[in-house]
């Protein structure tokens, strides 16, 4: 018999052996329900248009849907129309008002008619209290009969047509439409696992979060761009300025100012003043996207990259000379320049630097800020630190992500697993001792989150260690050579290295050696990996099927390299799905059904999973097993029922 106090606590939710039964009978109900649909997607880097679009049609799910049931009764084009209509309705509803207004009603209970087998096609492996928290509620009653009427019975037949010209009546049918496009959606993608990289590069990594947050049922595994955006909410300064870099970088000006409320005048004021006779020739911003609510000269965004660029350079020198255990010294750069030569000694041989002018740099002591800087980094962290929005994004992930995660006989993470070149598990030495595998893995989790929840400062400092550190696992390269890119023009010393896990991941034994690491059967578990994009022609399936890389390039910094425009990948109760996908075009999506993605099958389950088969089951069996005691206590007269 379990602790009496912990079944007194279960009584309050269920206060009867009625209640109990039902409960039990319920959950036993529910483990032989096939399981739900999971969607993996990494490195999304702020490209919420094409994020938002793969959300809301699964990633072709739901195209794959609307053919199966009315292949055979439905023209293309059609099934075209009908598809973009479940992703964007209200869109396509005001575009099919304005062209057809005298047919508008029919249309509408066609659509509807249509809209209801869709919805019941994707809600069969849900319970009914299921499907019905995910109804707007302002249409639940109205939802519920249409979904639950049965068809072949010819008094149902007329009731579900009465309730649909009911509707009609009544005018609502519009956001009646809205509301069973918004449940087919989420009823497709019962479970979203996000593996890392939420930030950067794209133009509004703040709309994906908000995107995120209206989801039921979100996990995230931290990217090297969400620690350094967590580490800039959590006051690494150094964090802070290299978010600012990689901001001004690609033009991401709407994100931070109108996205997060940072006010960037102060830096835009220091930036002219320092910098305005400055051609900052090696800082002009790579313009993927323009900015819609702030834009900015590009001339003036070089000068603003520039001065956090060098400012960011200050405060990393500051940091890794108090932490030498990072074995980071190869990253202190500025005292091997000569600035009155222009040139700049690294391992032995003198470089011409290709850029010379350092108005605040003193050569005496080149990692110290001006007061001008200075004031500058400290009203910008009071900026960051007022974000209502940016920490409210900032502790959902916290909240809802981790350095990995287990489920359902897959490891996912971001970046890597420290490894040697023989495939073993590397140890990484940092405060507190050595640690490797899931060990470091746990021990990086706690210090991040001592970092913003405590402001233990060596953990914040660790924050920029995980962001470019020699063994860090979110990075997964021996050095970031960020400097030499801005200011040598050998390309030779751009070179950095992958680390050994990136070669050994191809081999079997080593995927198997990971698995097991994380406590995981090889032969029915699947490592899911982000981080480095998949180049154009490689195969994003590694190991004989161990392991998955999903970054296909989302991110349009990536998609010459890589080809395509990014992967999900899609694991329901029949099958894997890896879905590749080309590039995504805004206008063409809202006006057609176009998913610009080719899914193929990965594997094959060897029986369809139930419930019973996954975690969420063996959580389900052990409440099982808490009821069942509970009714015993009940019955024997321990606790009496109320």
């Amino acid at each position: 018999m379990r602790d009496i106090q912990y079944l007194q606590l279960l009584a309050e939710q269920y206060p009867s052996i009625e209640a109990v039964s039902n409960a039990i009978v319920g959950l036993n109900a529910t483990l032989l329900l096939p399981k739900g649909t999971e969607y993996y997607f990494s490195d999304l880097h702020g490209e919420h248009e094409a994020f938002i679009h793969l959300l809301r049609s699964g990633s072709g799910v739901i195209r794959r849907k609307v053919d199966d049931l009315f292949g055979q009764s439905m023209l293309e084009a059609d099934r075209d129309e009908l598809a973009s209509i479940i992703y964007y309705p209200k869109r396509n509803l005001a575009r099919k008002r304005r062209r057809c207004p005298e047919d508008f009603n029919e249309w509408c209970e066609i659509t509807i008619n249509r809209l209801v087998q869709v919805c019941r096609e994707v809600s069969r492996k849900y319970t009914r209290a299921r499907v019905h928290r995910g109804m707007d509620p302002d249409y639940a009653f109205v939802l519920d009969e249409l979904l639950l009427t049965d068809d072949t019975d010819a008094d149902k037949r007329r009731y579900f047509r009465e309730i649909i010209n009911s509707v009609l009546l009544a005018g609502i049918a519009e956001p009646l439409i809205v509301a069973l496009c918004h449940l087919i959606q989420e009823l497709t993608v019962d479970r979203l696992h996000i593996i890392g990289d939420l930030f950067d590069r794209g133009p509004r990594a703040d709309h994906i979060l908000n995107e995120l947050m209206k989801h039921h049922n979100v996990d995230i595994q931290w990217g090297n761009h969400d620690i350094d955006w967590m580490g800039a909410m959590a006051g690494n300064r150094v964090c802070m300025m290299n978010v600012l870099r990689i901001a001004t970088s690609y033009n991401s000006f709407d994100v931070i100012e109108d996205g997060y409320g940072i006010n960037l005048r102060p830096l835009s004021m220091f930036a002219a003043q320092v910098y305005g006779d400055d051609p900052c020739e090696r800082f002009q911003p790579h313009v993927l996207d323009e900015n819609i609510l702030d834009p900015i000269d590009p001339q003036q965004a070089a000068r603003m990259h520039k001065a956090v660029a060098v400012i960011m350079f200050k405060l990393e020198g500051q940091l890794l000379l108090r932490h030498p255990e990072y074995g980071m010294q190869g990253r202190l750069l500025l005292d091997k320049a000569d600035f009155a030569n222009g040139t700049i000694t690294l391992d032995g041989q003198t470089h011409e630097m290709l850029d010379t002018l350092f108005p605040t740099i003193n050569p005496e002591q080149p990692y110290a800020l001006s007061p001008e800087e200075s004031e500058l980094v400290e009203g910008l962290w009071q900026s960051f630190r007022h974000s209502t929005q940016l920490r409210t994004h900032i502790e959902y992930i916290y909240n809802h992500g981790g350095m990995y995660k287990v489920i359902n006989n897959n490891l996912l993470y971001h970046g890597c697993i420290p490894m040697t070149e023989s495939g073993e598990l590397d140890t990484v030495y940092l405060e507190g001792g050595g640690f490797s595998g899931k060990a470091l893995l746990d021990h990086l989790d706690k210090r991040v989150r001592q970092a913003y929840y405590t402001g233990d400062e060596s953990s914040v400092d660790l924050m920029w260690y995980l962001w470019c550190g020699a063994k860090s696992p979110l990075f997964g390269r021996d050095r970031m050579t960020t400097f030499e890119r801005y200011f040598i023009a050998d390309k030779s010393t751009y070179t950095e290295t992958r680390n050994p896990y990136y070669q050994v991941y191809e081999d079997v034994s080593a995927c198997e050696r990971i698995l097991r690491e994380f406590g995981l059967d090889p032969e029915h578990s699947h490592i899911i990996n982000g981080h480095v994009p998949v180049k154009h022609g490689e195969n994003p399936v590694k190991a004989g099927g161990r392991l998955f890389v999903i970054d296909g390039g989302i991110s349009k910094a990536y998609q010459s390299t890589t080809g395509i425009a990014g992967y999900t990948l899609i694991f329901d109760s029949h099958d894997l799905q890896l879905a590749e996908h080309r590039p995504f075009r805004p206008a063409t999506a809202e006006m057609t059904a176009s998913t610009f993605t080719n899914i193929r099958v990965v594997e094959k389950m060897p029986h369809r999973l139930m419930i019973k088969d996954t975690d969420a089951g063996q959580d389900i069996r052990a409440k099982i097993g808490a009821l069942g005691e509970l009714l015993h206590a009940y019955r024997d007269g321990v606790l009496r029922p109320q």
